[in-house]
């Protein structure tokens, strides 16, 4: 605990908990704690990152999941609670489309990454889902086959501004991929892409979902009615979650548009 405390690690003593918890041995304990005092996160020091009550496998060099995208999973569960087609599209180590699949039940669960080391990741986490991991850009990784029969798309994609990677704390700056964070000039560049795209994937009323920030929900609103969608964002207030979701409207639907903010809930940590 003495290393992590002079490290300045806010939680030492539940971090050194965790670390003990892991090791097993002494010195590997040891090791750890350094690797931990060095900078480096500690989900994926020790392997693992909680996410709405599970623990996701975390391996180094892949983006650790955060708990205020416990919120995208909940708007997903709210949007579209007996969805059977699931996409977790820059998914990472898995987390999101792991979440919806134990919740949802029994689903086709697709995940989708560009970086090598996290559909590694994926493919372990969702092993027993019955899920399968793609590598790929975007929806070039997806089998065709999937084209308007998807439920739920959910993204959580990056959406820090170029400019501003350099503000992150060196945790995330230093050990996650740049690929994962980087969203380019305004933050918004991946996000626009996946709107433009996302109806072609969609079923007729399912909901596309993304995380974002405060400032950038606006825009990224727009991008989602730029795309034909039916438009609404998400907040959570305590968590600072930001989620916009926009639905593919069924045959006949109303035309669409953009609500108000509306104001969310997330699952308790």
């Amino acid at each position: 605990m003495a290393v992590l405390r002079a490290a300045g690690c806010v939680f030492a003593e539940d971090e050194a908990d965790l670390i003990l918890a892991t090791a097993r041995t002494g010195r590997e304990a040891a090791e750890l704690a350094r690797r931990r005092a060095g900078g480096v996160p500690l989900e994926q020091v020790v392997g693992w990152a909680g996410f709405r009550g599970r623990r996701i496998g975390v391996a180094p060099g892949v983006f650790v999941p955060r708990r205020r995208t416990e919120f995208l999973v909940a708007q997903a569960l709210e949007q579209a609670p007996d969805a059977t087609v699931v996409v977790d599209l820059c998914c990472g180590s898995g987390a999101v489309g792991a979440a919806l699949a134990a919740e949802l039940g029994d689903v086709e669960l697709h995940a989708a990454d560009l970086d090598p080391a996290a559909v590694r990741c994926a493919r372990r986490n969702l092993a027993g889902t019955g899920g399968r991991v793609h590598t790929g850009d975007l929806f070039d990784a997806l089998p065709p086959r999937l084209r308007g029969r998807v439920d739920v798309l959910a993204a959580n994609v990056p959406y820090v501004p170029t400019g501003e990677i350099g503000l992150l704390p060196a945790e995330a700056r230093d050990h996650e991929p740049r690929t994962a964070l980087d969203g380019g000039a305004d933050g918004l560049d991946v996000l626009r892409r996946v709107a433009a795209g996302a109806p072609d994937w969609l079923a007729p009323g399912g909901c596309l979902l993304i995380e974002t920030s405060r400032r950038q929900a606006p825009a990224a609103a727009e991008a989602f009615t730029a795309a034909g969608l039916r438009t609404r964002s998400a907040v959570a207030e305590e968590e600072d979650a930001h989620v916009v979701i926009g639905v593919a409207p069924a045959p006949g639907g109303p035309p669409n548009r953009t609500r108000a903010v509306s104001p969310g809930r997330s699952p308790g940590r």
